[in-house]
């Protein structure tokens, strides 16, 4: 029997090998839904620890700083601390809070409970200190009125941050310049809400030269303003038992 030449043996050889496998055409959306799913469960670890970075950092007790009085003055919830300057019932401006939201802080018809932290603000001009008004971020209406998110119960020099959100809706802290723009006055470095001098801040006992505006609203963080002369050294405060 003749044997086969070598091009028929190679032609046998090649029509009897198994054909490749067919590419499964779901393939790359499987692929591409396993990046997604992986994506998804990366951000989602990243905002969860952003989101605790940033209730840690709002509810921490700060340490006053050297410069602070040694002996705290106790604060006490419903007190005039200071002498009333800001005669209104209502002490937000025209420019300040009329309802409207301001830098991303809503006026509801409640206080929230997601972040709630308490501030304390003093402000002194010329050597005597001047109450914080109660009422700020109050905005009265024929309807009820409604209440931001930051605001100030009394003239104790409280701040009251009482929001439905870790952070404000453009995200970073909550801020001075917030509780300011609520109220309607200015923030400068030469007037503080109308009290025209040169301006030194201290925030926890410890000068701060930076922009004001931006000082966060902590929990139990202390902001002086000292306006004019003489130069008042920043006070200790204790705030209400669990507050």
């Amino acid at each position: 029997m003749p044997q086969p030449s070598r091009a028929e043996r190679r032609r046998q050889s090649r029509g009897g090998a198994a054909p490749p496998p067919r590419r499964d055409p779901m393939r790359p959306i499987y692929i591409g839904v396993g990046i997604a799913i992986v994506a998804l469960i990366v951000a989602f670890v990243i905002f969860n620890y952003w989101q605790k970075r940033t209730v840690e950092q709002a509810y921490a007790t700060p340490t006053p700083g050297p410069n602070a009085s040694s002996k705290p003055i106790q604060l006490t919830d419903g007190q005039n601390l200071g002498t009333k300057y800001f005669k209104q019932k209502y002490p937000d401006t025209a420019q300040g809070g009329r309802g409207q939201t301001i830098d991303g802080i809503d006026c509801g018809s409640q206080e929230y409970a997601t972040l709630h932290v308490h501030t304390h603000l003093a402000i002194f001009y010329n050597g005597k200190q001047i109450a914080v008004p109660q009422y700020i971020g109050f905005a009265p209406s024929l309807s009820g009125g409604c209440l931001y998110w930051i605001h100030t119960h009394d003239g104790s020099g409280i701040i009251h941050l009482e929001a439905p959100e870790i952070s404000p809706k453009q995200g970073g802290p909550y801020t001075l310049g917030m509780l300011f723009d609520i109220w309607g006055q200015p923030l400068e470095r030469q007037d503080v809400a109308g009290l025209v001098g040169d301006v030194t801040a201290y925030v926890n006992g410890s000068k701060y030269d930076g922009d004001m505006h931006q000082i966060p609203l902590g929990a139990h963080q202390q902001i002086v303003l000292v306006i004019g002369t003489p130069s008042v050294p920043p006070p200790n405060y204790a705030f209400p038992p669990n507050d």
